[in-house]
Parts: C-alpha cells; sequence; structure tokens
C-alpha cells in the first residue's frame, strides 16, 4: 500500500515539474542554450524523490573528480530504470543519449523532450551512432556534458559487460575527457513484483576522468576496453565495501 501511494506520489510530482519544465525551456530559451535551468528543475525533482523515504540512502564518491567548469562523455553502468535519477547527484548539466522507445513513455519521454536529450534508432547501428556524435558534439561544443550507457542495454547480473565504442568515438570527434561513473544498488531499488524497498542504499562512485589528450592518442576500441576494465574493477571494490 505505501508503494502504491508514493507511485501516485510520483505521478503528482512528474507532472508539476514537466508544466514547470516546459514553461521553463519557453521563457529561458533565448538566453539558456544550454538548457541549465529545465536539467536542474529535473535535479530538484530527483532530490526529492531520493528524499522523502527516510531509510533510502546515497553514497557519491570521487566528487572531487567533477570539475564543473567542463563538459565530459560520461559513461556509465546500466542495471535499471533508477541508473537515471541516480546519475543527477553528480554537479553536471548534461543530456542522454536514449533509444527511440524510451522518448513514447509517459513522463520520460516528455521531459526527455524538454532536455533536448539525443534519440536514437538501435536498430539501425551505424545510423545511431552517427546521430550520436552527431547531436553530442553539438551539445558538448555548448559545455554541455553527454550521459551514455556504453553496454548499450540493461545489465541483467549486475556486472559490467562488454561496451560499444560510441561514446568512445563521441568523446574523440569532441576532443573531451570521458568520466567514468559507476553505480551500485539502483537495481534493488524497485522489487520485481514493483515495490519499493525501503532500506535500499546506493553508491555512486566517480572515476578519475580520462584526459582529451589520452581520448586523442588511444583508438576507441582500446579505449573503451580500457574504461570498462577501469569500471569493472572499481565495481567489484563497491560491492566488497557495502
Amino acid at each position: 500500500m505505501l508503494s502504491v501511494l508514493y507511485y501516485l506520489l510520483l505521478v503528482v510530482l512528474c507532472t508539476v515539474f514537466l508544466v514547470l519544465s516546459a514553461v521553463a525551456l519557453v521563457v529561458c530559451m533565448p538566453f539558456d542554450k544550454s538548457r541549465r535551468t529545465v536539467h536542474e528543475l529535473s535535479r530538484v525533482l530527483v532530490r526529492i524523490f531520493f528524499f522523502i523515504p527516510p531509510f533510502w540512502r546515497q553514497r557519491v564518491i570521487g566528487r572531487e573528480y567533477v570539475d564543473r567548469s567542463k563538459s565530459y562523455v560520461i559513461v556509465l553502468n546500466h542495471n535499471t530504470v533508477v541508473d537515471i535519477p541516480a546519475l543527477y547527484c553528480i554537479p553536471l548539466n548534461f543530456r542522454w543519449v536514449s533509444k527511440r522507445e524510451v522518448f513514447r513513455t509517459p513522463f520520460f519521454g516528455q521531459f526527455l523532450v524538454l532536455h533536448g536529450d539525443i534519440c536514437i534508432d538501435r536498430g539501425r547501428a551505424a545510423e545511431a551512432k552517427e546521430q550520436m556524435v552527431g547531436k553530442g558534439c553539438e551539445w558538448l561544443r555548448r559545455g554541455v556534458s553527454v550521459a551514455v550507457f556504453p553496454e548499450g542495454t540493461r545489465s541483467r547480473d549486475g556486472e559490467i559487460h562488454r561496451f560499444k565504442t560510441g561514446a568512445f568515438a563521441l568523446a574523440k570527434e569532441a576532443g573531451v575527457a570521458i568520466l567514468p561513473v559507476v553505480l551500485d544498488g539502483t537495481a534493488s531499488l524497485i522489487k520485481k513484483n514493483f515495490l519499493f524497498n525501503w532500506r535500499n542504499r546506493i553508491t555512486v562512485r566517480v572515476l578519475p576522468p580520462v584526459p582529451a589528450d589520452r581520448v586523442a592518442a588511444t583508438e576507441v576500441h582500446e579505449l573503451a576496453q580500457q574504461v570498462h576494465d577501469d569500471m569493472a574493477d572499481a565495481l567489484r571494490e563497491v560491492k566488497i565495501e557495502r
């Protein structure tokens, strides 16, 4: 019953913030090309989401590696839909790269449109990569980071699987650093019966960025493998420290 009430509250909150975001986009568009205002409204919504349940905990490790004056290609592991709000604890203005189907989801889809997130068609790999690099470079030139799930889909066992190269090609093309982020605990926040786990803890670990000069000097497949291995090692350490 408590989970049902919280879902209803979330529907109300999302509706209110969706309207606020639409108004903010129209009002601020002439002087806010990076859509920072819309992004910050989403950060407020996420804070409310995690704050209300008294026994939910979020732990952020490595926040000192984030330079707010820079834009990054953010790469993170993917377990569940909760990964999306979890990343908003990172103090960066970013756009998501998301499959076309998510843009049709109630609330999520409308928020993605208002944010200016990057829509790709996963069924056409070459075209999707081209869309990601093209649109991603546009946002990065505006000083906005781009967040990508390089596995391309959710992990079924909680481990980090093989990375696709699109995010790394984007970083190389744009000449920016890569910011690896590891998430743990997001998969256990919502149980298989869709009820909330009211004593959940999420860990967000930010790894040292891969500098732009190293990105430029490294072949994309090698770069993807190096970042994958670093993130897999970090995830194992986080799980040991639970």
